[in-house]
């Protein structure tokens, strides 16, 4: 059956409309001065987090009996894609998304029936995934913080670094070592996954966390664990198959960031081009100028490549097929792309693009940092090189 232009554009372009309308009219509510404030003081967007919980976009991916929306995750890539168009950052709300993958497909019955609801409605926040570091940081394997089981309960001893949002979330999605790497018979087993009661352990002081002063709004902490305890029933799925349930939340977070990405970039993109038409230099505008016109016509190109490979990614995730390329991809080529965006809004502004009132300087940051995470793209190309050309490593 033939396509008409509507049906095209629904489908590869503008899908989801209703969804994308509602949630530029909750992001009208926050303004570029509230993200422009917030990124001075270093505060945590409660007022932008709160709206989005009660509207019920972070929930997109929790199952309806269980009080979300049920959505596919193309859905919610767009929530997030829409968001950073806006001019907004959804960095405060994402890992509340790709954790649910992790629960999801490994928790057990009680543990969904207990959480879920209260993560869906926003009574519960669920930021916070304590996975990298120091001494393991892209070496996930070799983590050593430790959990080990008294009777009932687990006591967990360690260090976390890079744990974003854990000073504003209730839980956290933790990997700790179970078994030591020398009792293993295989790399992969010996690490086990456990939902954490963060306000708990900050409470009675088994948990301390440490701000880590960086270039973005991030919220970033360093997170010590002295004898902190996680009650058996909070263990996701079984012991010593920690590692292969993580996967499910890194894949997600991947493709994830990437419609955020992609989001950012188109924004970035919106800015170059209505400051370029109404820059007046010489008495024309420099939009004219092929200096200007045919870097930013790039960018969009190349923009609009990485949004068909994260819509790709999203699809082969919703599916259910295997896709360690494509997210992988998919993230490489938004970051890269939208960096690339960046470069070329900041540019076209010259000398204002370093100006905090056009916001250019902000947004240039944020996408800078997707460079190197949730992945570095050094590691995203190991990844495509050996798993998907079958060249050998090279570690």
């Amino acid at each position: 059956m033939d396509l008409s232009i509507d049906d095209f554009q629904m489908s590869i372009g503008n899908d989801y409309p209703e969804l994308r309308d509602a949630l530029r009219k909750l992001c009208a509510g926050f303004p570029d001065k509230y993200w422009r404030d917030l990124d001075k003081e270093e505060a945590y967007p409660d007022a932008f987090v709160k709206a989005m919980s009660e509207g019920g976009y972070l929930s997109s991916l929790i199952p309806e009996e269980y009080g979300g929306l049920g959505l596919p995750f193309r859905a919610a890539q767009v929530t997030l894609q829409t968001v950073h168009e806006e001019g907004c950052n959804a960095g405060a709300c994402i890992a509340q998304m790709y954790t649910m993958g992790t629960v999801l497909k490994h928790g057990n019955e009680d543990q969904k029936q207990r959480y879920l609801p209260k993560i869906a409605t926003g009574e519960l926040r669920l930021q916070a995934f304590g996975v990298t570091e120091p001494g393991a940081g892209s070496e996930t394997l070799k983590l050593k913080t430790r959990a080990v089981r008294h009777g009932n309960k687990y006591l967990v001893n360690g260090q976390k670094i890079w744990t974003s949002r854990v000073a504003h979330s209730d839980l956290m999605l933790l990997l700790a070592r179970t078994t030591p790497l020398d009792e293993i018979k295989h790399r992969k087993h010996g690490l086990s996954v456990f939902l954490l009661d963060i306000k708990k352990g900050l409470k009675n002081g088994t948990i301390e966390i440490k701000p880590i002063d960086i270039m973005t709004n991030h919220l970033t902490y360093e997170v010590f664990f002295n004898d902190a305890e996680i009650p058996v029933e909070d263990l996701i799925g079984e012991e010593g198959e920690g590692f292969s349930y993580i996967l499910s939340s890194m894949n997600a977070e991947r493709t994830l960031a990437g419609g955020l990405i992609i989001g950012a970039g188109n924004w970035l993109m919106k800015k170059a081009v209505e400051y370029a038409n109404e820059r007046v230099v010489f008495g024309k505008p420099i939009a004219k100028n092929q200096g200007i016109q045919f870097p930013i016509a790039n960018a969009y190109a190349e923009l609009d490549a990485a949004d068909l490979m994260c819509r790709r990614a999203a699809a082969m995730l919703d599916a259910g097929i295997p896709c360690g390329y494509e997210v992988n991809a998919s993230k490489h080529l938004a970051a890269e792309f939208a960096w690339n965006a960046a470069d070329v809004c900041m540019q076209t502004y010259g000398g204002f693009g370093v100006a905090r009132e056009f916001d250019v300087e902000r947004i240039w940051r944020e996408v800078r940092h997707f460079r190197t995470a949730p992945i570095s793209t050094n590691l995203i190309l190991a990844y495509i090189g050996q798993h998907k050309l079958g060249m050998p490593k090279s570690y």
